[in-house]
C-alpha cells in the first residue's frame, strides 16, 4: 500500500501563491487514518521545533494551527486546548449539528467576507457555540457555519440546507467576529498550493523502494521548497516571480542559458541579453549583494 505524508507548511503573507517554507513532514503508512491524533502531534511539535523563539512544551497563544476536517478528533484539539494554543480547524457537521442551522433565526446570520474584507455574494456565517450540544468537545471551543450558494456544477452534502453548502470549522478564540474568523480559517485553502507546489518539487511521487530512502528524499524536497520560498522573499519580492509557482520558475528562470566565466578573482554571470526574463535574476543578484 503506498505510504502518504503529514506536512505543515508556515503561513507567509509574502509569498503570493509560490512554495511557501515546509516546516516539518511525517511518512506515513499508506493505511493510516486521516485523523490519527498521534500523527498530528507528532508533526506539530517538530514544526513547532523549525520556528525560532517558540517554547515547544508551552507555545501559547501566539501559535495559531489550522488544519483540515482531519485535525478535527478529540484527542488532537484536546491535545491543542491542553497546549493553550490558537486553533482553526474544519469540522464535519452530522446531519443534527446541520438540522440547527435550518433553526437558526434570520437576526442570527452575517454576510460573509471576502478575503480584501468586501461581503462575499451569495453567502452568510453564524455560530451555534451555545446551541448545539458541543459538551464533549473541549472547552472554549466555538462552532462557525458558512452557508454559500454552490458556484455551477459543484454537487451539494447530505448536510445541505435550503440549497446551500454549509462548511464548518471549529476554533477557541474567543474575541473577534466571527466573519473575521471564517475568512482567517478560510485562507487555510493556500496549503491546497503549496501542496501543488510541493508535488512539482519532488513530492508527486516516492521514487525509492526503502521508506529510509524516501525520508531521504522527503528532506531534499523539503530543501528546494526552502530555497524557492526564501528567494521569492529576498531575491524576487516585488517583482512578478515573487508569486511563481515552481513550473513557471523553472520554465522562466532556473533553465536560463547563461555562461560563469572568472576574471579578477570574481566569478561572472554572462546571461544571454535576449532572454525574456533575464532581468529578473540581474535584479535578484543585485538585491542579493546590496549591503545591509
Amino acid at each position: 500500500m503506498a505510504p502518504n505524508l503529514n506536512i505543515r507548511w508556515l503561513p507567509n503573507p509574502q509569498i503570493l501563491s509560490g512554495g511557501g517554507e515546509p516546516l516539518a513532514a511525517l511518512l506515513r503508512p499508506g493505511n493510516a487514518g486521516a485523523n490519527t491524533a498521534t500523527d498530528h502531534k507528532n508533526v506539530l511539535a517538530a514544526a513547532l521545533k523549525s520556528i525560532p523563539g517558540i517554547d515547544v512544551s508551552r507555545p501559547g497563544r501566539c501559535v495559531l494551527v489550522r488544519t483540515d476536517g482531519a485535525g478535527a478528533s478529540h484527542d488532537f484539539l484536546e491535545h491543542l486546548h491542553r497546549n493553550r494554543v490558537q486553533y482553526s480547524v474544519g469540522f464535519a457537521l452530522t446531519p443534527a449539528l446541520a438540522a440547527w442551522v435550518n433553526q437558526m433565526p434570520a437576526a442570527a446570520w452575517q454576510s460573509a467576507l471576502t478575503s480584501g474584507g468586501g461581503i462575499r455574494d451569495g453567502a452568510e456565517v453564524v455560530e451555534l457555540t451555545g446551541v448545539a450540544d458541543l459538551g464533549r468537545w473541549p472547552a472554549g471551543m466555538r462552532l462557525i457555519v458558512r452557508a454559500e450558494r454552490p458556484h455551477p456544477g459543484a454537487q451539494l452534502r447530505f448536510t445541505g440546507a435550503d440549497g446551500r453548502r454549509l462548511t464548518a470549522f471549529v476554533t477557541n478564540t474567543c474575541r473577534g467576529q466571527i466573519q473575521d474568523l471564517e475568512v482567517r480559517h478560510r485562507q487555510r485553502a493556500r496549503c491546497e498550493d503549496r501542496i501543488r507546489a510541493a508535488k512539482d518539487t519532488g513530492l508527486a511521487n516516492l521514487p525509492l523502494q526503502s521508506t529510509a530512502g524516501n525520508r531521504i528524499w522527503i528532506l531534499i524536497s523539503q530543501l528546494a521548497q526552502l530555497l524557492i520560498a526564501w528567494s521569492q522573499i529576498t531575491a524576487l519580492a516585488g517583482t512578478p516571480a515573487e508569486g511563481w509557482e515552481p513550473k513557471r520558475l523553472r520554465l522562466r528562470l532556473l533553465s536560463l542559458a547563461a555562461k560563469l566565466t572568472r576574471h579578477a578573482r570574481r566569478i561572472i554571470l554572462h546571461l544571454d541579453r535576449s532572454a525574456a526574463w533575464a532581468h529578473l535574476i540581474t535584479a535578484g543578484l543585485t538585491r542579493l549583494a546590496a549591503p545591509g
